[in-house]
């Protein structure tokens, strides 16, 4: 089966700092793949190189190669903001925007797309927070402002706002580390059925999560990937002394 996203000999430098040290990953399509390690080993890093969110930072700089169906995201005639549509990101704090209601909060980046009809946006607002299990709590008060949610309830939007968009790929980046227990099972249900149709990569920080909603692990320790594989394999019987170590709890 070809990868949805081939990441071969990624590298990843701030000025001096080497934060992701040739890194290569296949990446099934609608899968779940969680990226794990100590703080500050680059898995963050790593995650928003996928949608070329260091093009934001003068200081950044990225070699090797990031491949979505086959084509290089970084290549100089590839526009990054059609990249970023096609590869979603969900960020570890719940971030709605402040000023607008639960309804334009979804809608937000499809209307950047162009207009878009009363009727249109309708079934897009109700068929995105169906699917992040949300429609039921708000669908009687869509007009109002988003931060009246709950943060599982904000975080679930924000979800809803990045697939309103049809991506093909959704990047979370630590989506539920702020979240309460009960809002965190919900989150980690709703990856379960979003990969049905999405490719998924997680970074989490949270190795008992890492092992329930994901198919692959990759292990990253001082920028470098120490190892990948089925998440199965990977915490029952790893290939590498320094993977078992961490996720025993033995370093990190």
């Amino acid at each position: 089966m070809n990868p949805k996203v081939k990441i071969d000999k990624l590298n990843v430098h701030f000025g001096q700092t080497h934060a992701v040290k040739d890194v290569s990953i296949d990446v099934p399509e609608n899968t779940v793949t969680a990226i794990i390690g100590p703080s500050g080993c680059g898995k963050s890093t790593m995650l928003r190189s996928l949608n070329r969110m260091h093009d934001l930072f003068p200081s950044a700089r990225v070699t090797g190669k990031v491949l979505l169906d086959g084509g290089d995201i970084y290549d100089r005639k590839v526009d990054p903001v059609s990249i970023r549509r096609r590869v979603g990101m969900v960020f570890q704090k719940p971030n709605p925007f402040p000023a607008m209601s639960i309804y334009d909060n979804v809608v937000a980046g499809y209307k950047l797309n162009g207009r878009v009809k009363k009727s249109d946006a309708d079934e897009i607002v109700e068929t995105s927070l169906r699917r992040v299990a949300l429609w039921d709590e708000v669908k009687d008060r869509l007009k109002n402002n988003s931060m009246e949610l709950s943060g599982g309830q904000q975080q679930r939007l924000c979800i809803a706002r990045t697939i309103a968009v049809q991506p093909e790929v959704i990047l979370m980046d630590e989506p539920a580390s702020a979240l309460d227990p009960i809002s965190t099972l919900k989150i980690e249900e709703l990856i379960e059925e979003l990969a049905e149709k999405y490719t998924i990569i997680i970074v989490t920080h949270n190795m008992q999560q890492a092992a329930r909603v994901s198919d692959y692990t990759a292990f990253f320790y001082m920028g470098d990937l120490i190892e990948w594989g089925e998440t199965k394999k990977l915490f029952t019987t790893p290939e590498k002394k320094q993977t078992e170590d961490y996720i025993t709890g033995r370093f990190g």
